[in-house]
């Protein structure tokens, strides 16, 4: 029932937000009653952190089945990116991660500091796997391309409060972020994603 709990609210966080969703909504869509939410975590807060740990297990999972697949550099990172706004799709428009930074500020710096190990780890394999792919730079400083990058992701992510323009941005951010490092090569790959993507 626990995990019921926890599949079913971090469900309703990511669609609704975490501000606006209650414990009476959590109840009301499992048909139970609070009582028996109340029996597995002590307050909201408590449910709120077992839900981004559960969020953030499911993210690097399907991160990682996207690595496997094997895709080039930068089709990888398109694959990711569309991975996210499925994943994001909410009927508020308010950023989940912007909702979760101002409203439960312990537990997004908590989150993020897993995040920032994983995210620079992933950006960093990213960048390596480019190069010998000869689809990015040999010369580039890969340890400052992959600072740069996670600092405008996140920095996005922590400032807008709309889900979609968050979502436009990033993959402005994602098409500069490979225009800059990019071969020639590269800039036809990445033309290609840019042509099948759906904002």
């Amino acid at each position: 029932m626990k995990e019921k709990i926890i599949s079913k609210a971090s469900e309703l966080f990511l669609r609704l937000g975490f501000k606006s969703v209650t414990m009476d909504d959590i109840a009301g869509e499992m048909c139970i009653s609070k009582k028996t939410i109340y029996k597995y975590f002590c307050n909201k807060e408590v449910l709120i952190e077992e839900s981004t740990s559960m969020v953030h297990r499911q993210v690097h999972e399907i991160m990682d089945s996207i690595v496997a697949k094997n895709y080039n550099a930068i089709h990888e990172n398109f694959e990711i990116r569309e991975m996210f706004r499925d994943m994001f799709k909410n009927n508020t428009d308010t950023s989940p991660i912007y909702q979760l930074k101002k409203h439960y500020p312990e537990i997004y710096q908590n989150i993020l500091s897993h995040e920032i190990d994983q995210c620079t780890q992933c950006f960093r394999d990213n960048i390596e796997k480019g190069i010998q792919e000869g689809l990015y730079r040999s010369d580039l400083n890969v340890e400052t391309y992959v600072k740069f990058y996670y600092t405008l992701i996140f920095h996005i992510n922590e400032n807008t409060v709309s889900e979609s323009e968050a979502q436009r941005i990033e993959l402005e951010a994602l098409e500069y972020h490979t225009r800059a490092m990019a071969t020639e090569k590269g800039v036809q790959e990445l033309e290609k994603q840019l042509k099948r993507t759906i904002y």
